[in-house]
C-alpha cells in the first residue's frame, strides 16, 4: 500500500461507474480524508473504452494507497446477483459510503442494503445539478434526459427500490448527506452539506500542460442518447471547426464509431480516443489554447482543472433546432442552464459561426492563476485515429446521459 494513505478498512466504501466519477472520488478523498485509504468497488460496464478508462483510473487510485475491488456487474444474467451476494457484508459493516452516480439502479439497490449514517454524493457530471434539484423538491430520481416520458414497466417495477434510494439520500436523525461537486447549485436540500470539489488532487499531481497555438473540440453523446440529430450534430462540429481552427476532436467514451468516423471524413479533424478522463488528459497536455465544447460537464470543470493556465474554454449553446423528435421536453431548458451558470467560459453564438457573443467572466480566464500545484507523474495519453475498437454501447442507466 502507498505511504500516501493508511489502511482502507471497512469505514469508507465508495461505489463507481465511470471514469469521471472515480476521478471525483479521488478528489473527494483528497480533501476530506487526506492519508486515510478506502475501499472502491468499481460496478464495471460493459463497453470497451469505459472499462479502459476505469482500468487506467484504477491504477491511479492504488498508487494514492486505496483498495480497489473490480466487479464484473453486468457480465451476464446471475452478475448482479453475484455481485451484491458478495458485496452485502462489506455494505453492512460500513460506516460511510460514497457513491458517484444516485440514478443508478445498481447504486440505488445497494443503498438498501448498506446501515452507513454517512452518505457522500460526488460529481457524475451535469447530472449531479438535476438530482440536487430533484431532491430539494421532493421529486422521484429521473435521469434529465427522460424527464417527461411516461414511466415504463421496468421503472414501475422498481419504483419501490428507487423511493428508498430516495429516503435514504434525504438526511435527518443520525443520518448525514454530503454532496461534493464542482457543477453549481441553484437549490440545496434541507440538511445537505455542499462542499466544493476544486480539482485540488488533479492539479497537484498533472501539469501544468503544455499549450499549443490551436483549438481542441470535446465531443458529446447527444447523438447517442437521442437527444440531438446527428446531421445538425455534423454540421454545428464542422462550422465550429472551420470558424475557430480546430484540429483536434476528443470523442466522449460513449461515441458511436460510425459517427466519429464520419466526422473525421467530412470534417478533417483528428479523431482522439482519450484513455483518461479529458479534465486528466488537457491538465497533462499538450492541450489547445481554446477548448471548444457543446453544453456538458465540461464546460464547469475545465475551468478548475485548467486553473492558472493560459486556456480558455469556449461554450456553443443547443440550438432548438437540433432536437429530435424523441428529446425530452425538459432537454433544451436543461442544456441551456448547463451553459448559463458556467462560470469562467466564452459563450459562442450557435454553431460558432460568429464568434464569441458574450463572455461569462472574463476574457480567456480560467480561474485564478498560481494555483496549479507541483508537476506529478505523467499518465497514459489518448489513443488517436477514429478507433473502430469500440465495442457495444454500455447500458443507459451506467452510463448517464452522456453530456
Amino acid at each position: 500500500m502507498s505511504p500516501r494513505a493508511g489502511n482502507a478498512g471497512p469505514h469508507t466504501l465508495a461505489f463507481v461507474e465511470s471514469p469521471v466519477q472515480l476521478l471525483n472520488v479521488l478528489e473527494w478523498a483528497h480533501a476530506h480524508a487526506p492519508g486515510v485509504g478506502l475501499t472502491l468497488v468499481v460496478l464495471s460496464p460493459v463497453d470497451p473504452m469505459t472499462r479502459g478508462q476505469l482500468r487506467r483510473m484504477s491504477d491511479l487510485a492504488r498508487d494514492e494507497g486505496h483498495e480497489v475491488r473490480w466487479e464484473e456487474a453486468r457480465g451476464g444474467p446471475m452478475a448482479p446477483f453475484q455481485t451484491i451476494g458478495g458485496l452485502a457484508g462489506l455494505l453492512r459493516k460500513a460506516r460511510r459510503i460514497v457513491l458517484g452516480d444516485p440514478f443508478s439502479r445498481y447504486v440505488q439497490l445497494l443503498l438498501t442494503i448498506t446501515r452507513a449514517r454517512d452518505l457522500v454524493v460526488v460529481d457524475d457530471g451535469t447530472a449531479t445539478m438535476e438530482f440536487v434539484g430533484q431532491l430539494a423538491r421532493g421529486e422521484r430520481l429521473v435521469r434529465w434526459h427522460r424527464k417527461g416520458g411516461r414511466p415504463g414497466p421496468r421503472d414501475l417495477i422498481f419504483a419501490p427500490v428507487s423511493s428508498s434510494a430516495r429516503r435514504r439520500l434525504t438526511p435527518g436523525g443520525d443520518r448525514r448527506v454530503e454532496i461534493f461537486s464542482s457543477m453549481p447549485m441553484e437549490e440545496t436540500p434541507a440538511g445537505v452539506t455542499v462542499s466544493a470539489n476544486d480539482f485540488a488532487w488533479l492539479r497537484a499531481r498533472f501539469g501544468p500542460p503544455r499549450i499549443t497555438k490551436g483549438a481542441d473540440m470535446v465531443g458529446t453523446s447527444l447523438v447517442e442518447t437521442g437527444v440531438v440529430d446527428d446531421d445538425r450534430y455534423l454540421e454545428a462540429v464542422r462550422s465550429l471547426a472551420r470558424t475557430h481552427g480546430a484540429t483536434r476532436y476528443f470523442a466522449h467514451r460513449r461515441e458511436s464509431t460510425d459517427k466519429l468516423h464520419r466526422l473525421a471524413v467530412e470534417t478533417g479533424l483528428e479523431i482522439v480516443r482519450p484513455e483518461l478522463p479529458l479534465e486528466l488528459i488537457a491538465r497533462r497536455g499538450p492541450i489547445g489554447r481554446t477548448i471548444l465544447s457543446f453544453p456538458s460537464t465540461v464546460v464547469h470543470t475545465l475551468p478548475l482543472a485548467l486553473s492558472g493556465t493560459e486556456v480558455r474554454v469556449a461554450v456553443c449553446d443547443i440550438d432548438p433546432t437540433w432536437l429530435t423528435d424523441h428529446a425530452s421536453p425538459r432537454a433544451q431548458g436543461f442544456l441551456s442552464g448547463v451553459t448559463g451558470a458556467a462560470r469562467d467560459v466564452q459563450r459562442l453564438s450557435t454553431a460558432g459561426a460568429q464568434g464569441p457573443e458574450d463572455v461569462t467572466g472574463a476574457e480567456s480566464v480560467t480561474g485564478p492563476a498560481g494555483k496549479t500545484g507541483p508537476a506529478g507523474p505523467v499518465g497514459p495519453g489518448g489513443r488517436r485515429g477514429a478507433a473502430a475498437s469500440e465495442g457495444p454501447k454500455g447500458t443507459a442507466d451506467a452510463a448517464g446521459p452522456g453530456v
